[in-house]
């Protein structure tokens, strides 16, 4: 018996991934792949991911071609065995047969249902348990709007849609940034660039949590000074064994003493239930800067690991980030955001909150500044901090508690239990 042709989808590849963009195809049509063999190179908004082959055997279609949008649950590959050919589904035969009767020139599905069928794939983008879930529940998928990234629609929207006024017809309403009227003058030279995939879900990320999250941002300044003498001190040596100390592998670590003094800051903020879910593991996010635009890596449970090894793993996870080859379990699961503004200038910001997390922490540059200092005028190092957070879950003096205790840690590096030996 042959095997029936498998149709490889785009699959949910996790952390609200709705589409992706085909860079590369690694296979054509008529090449015979192995079971797991990669097939397609498919950037997200969240790095470049390899598709693999669900199984053995020919390549009878590819459908889509490079720079293609594809959305979770398109086609992207049909494998199948050697000299069988690719027939066409039975819906599509049976509008065929139909079409060849009333007009033999010409082959045609009907209209209304391939418009149809090209709407109800627009508009229906879930994973297999979200539809599950209307089911039980009793919802009508195709009525519910997505609020996820690309339209997706989520556990959250089917509950929140379930619980609306029967008599409501409308679909829930989504934050929409309004439309900007573009005006240009009679002989104006101007030249348009298209945003890439990866910046166009950052854009469309951004306006989310600015318009449903009420932020707020905190100020203030460290005296690093004892901070920057331990880390010239240990800089050279680890330099000479392939290492990069940088200030953020220190910086994280005093972080994570705050976010044990208050865990509030360790959480993430459930809008539907009014409730703040607080984590346990302590997962804090780098904002990396790439040549694609700003790309989150997590260092995983901190709270196990040295300076040194925090510092080992962020310049491996930065320099993946940067040639779009991370996994993608290296971008889930941050509990708190940490980036860095000053390694490029400048002193203060208002960072946006990476959603659904509850803050983010700024860093401004280290800069010399004459202060005084027991009774003395003494030169030293300030390093400036910008802590942004979500107003709905924290208070202003809860902020300036927890920026309190960075500095506390920051200003005496002893505190952190330096281990980069």
């Amino acid at each position: 018996m042959l095997k029936i042709p498998t149709i490889l989808k785009f699959p949910d590849v996790g952390e609200g991934i709705a589409e992706g963009v085909i860079v590369k195809w690694l296979v054509k049509e008529g090449d015979m792949v192995n079971s797991d063999q990669p097939v397609a190179e498919i950037e997200t908004d969240k790095a470049v991911v390899e598709i693999p082959s669900p199984r053995s055997g020919k390549v009878l279609k590819l459908h889509s071609n490079v720079g293609d949008t594809i959305k979770v649950g398109n086609p992207l590959i049909t494998v199948g065995d050697e000299g069988e050919k690719l027939e066409a589904p039975k819906e599509e035969k049976k509008i065929e047969a139909k079409a060849m009767e009333e007009n033999p020139k010409e082959v045609k599905p009907e209209p209304k249902q391939q418009e149809m069928a090209q709407q109800d794939l627009g508009r229906i983008l879930a994973t297999p348990s979200t539809r599950r879930l209307a089911r039980e529940l009793n919802v009508d998928i195709t009525k519910v709007t997505g609020t996820g990234s690309g339209g997706r629609i989520s556990d959250e929207d089917i509950r929140n849609f379930s619980k609306a006024p029967k008599t409501a017809s409308q679909p829930q309403t989504q934050v929409k940034t309004p439309k900007t009227i573009i005006e240009i003058a009679e002989g104006e030279q101007v030249e348009r660039v298209p945003i890439s995939h990866m910046r166009k879900v950052i854009s469309e990320t951004m306006s989310r949590s600015a318009f449903t999250i009420p932020q707020v941002t905190h100020m203030d300044e460290a005296d690093v000074t004892e901070l920057v003498a331990v880390r010239e001190r240990e800089k050279v040596p680890l330099e000479q064994k392939g290492i990069k100390l940088t200030y953020l592998s220190f910086i994280a670590k005093a972080v994570l003493s705050a976010l044990k003094e208050y865990p509030k800051f360790n959480s993430v903020f459930d809008s539907e239930k009014n409730e703040l879910i607080l984590k346990k593991s302590h997962n804090i996010g780098i904002a990396a800067d790439t040549p694609e635009g700003l790309v989150v890596f997590v260092i995983k449970n901190i709270d196990s690991k040295s300076i040194l090894e925090i510092a080992k793993e962020m310049q491996k996870l930065s320099e993946e980030a940067r040639s779009r080859k991370i996994s993608l379990s290296d971008l889930k699961g941050g509990t708190f955001t940490i980036t860095n503004i000053g390694s490029l200038g400048g002193l203060f910001a208002t960072p946006i909150i990476n959603p659904p997390e509850v803050a983010i922490l700024g860093l401004g540059k280290i800069k010399d500044r004459l202060v005084m200092l027991n009774n003395q005028i003494q030169n030293r190092k300030i390093l400036y901090l910008s802590l942004t957070f979500d107003h709905r879950a924290i208070d202003g003096a809860e902020a300036a508690r927890f920026t309190n205790t960075i500095i506390k840690h920051l200003e005496d590096p002893n505190l952190m239990l330096v281990d980069v030996v």
